[in-house]
């Protein structure tokens, strides 16, 4: 859902060209496996497009070098992260919220089963860090 929301975020704003922003997991769970319908649900409520072809993949060691930022929904995803970039000397790794100022993590869905609750943490994540 993050991705897709920046992703609209950036549009909106016409900065298409000067982002690209790409959404991966930290786990092998879910490798391959399309967006998950809830979130498909929660995006269209809210007007927000997505790549219906989006597949899961996991990050990978080179991402480090491929993006200027990596950014994880909670503390959770920052430790296991960090086994799979085990260095960040460039300072690229956040969490979502912590450009909010608050440094909490993302309300996971998995668990809560609240997708809205996500939507709106993901949002303001977003807007905070753009």
């Amino acid at each position: 859902m993050a991705e897709f929301i920046l992703k609209a975020l950036v549009r909106a704003r016409g900065l298409d060209d000067r982002y690209h922003i790409e959404s991966a997991a930290v786990s092998t769970e879910e490798i391959g496996n399309p967006i998950y319908p809830p979130a498909k649900r929660c995006l269209r409520q809210h007007g927000v497009p997505f790549d219906e072809e989006k597949r899961a993949r996991q990050v990978r060691p080179e991402d480090y070098g491929r993006f200027d930022r990596i950014i994880c929904m909670d503390s959770s995803n920052l430790r296991l992260i960090r086994r799979i970039i085990p260095g960040d000397p460039q300072g690229k790794i956040h969490l979502l919220m912590s450009y909010t100022g608050t440094g909490r993590d993302v309300a996971d869905p998995w668990y809560t089963g609240d997708f809205e609750q996500t939507f709106q943490d993901l949002l303001e994540g977003c807007e905070a860090m753009l």
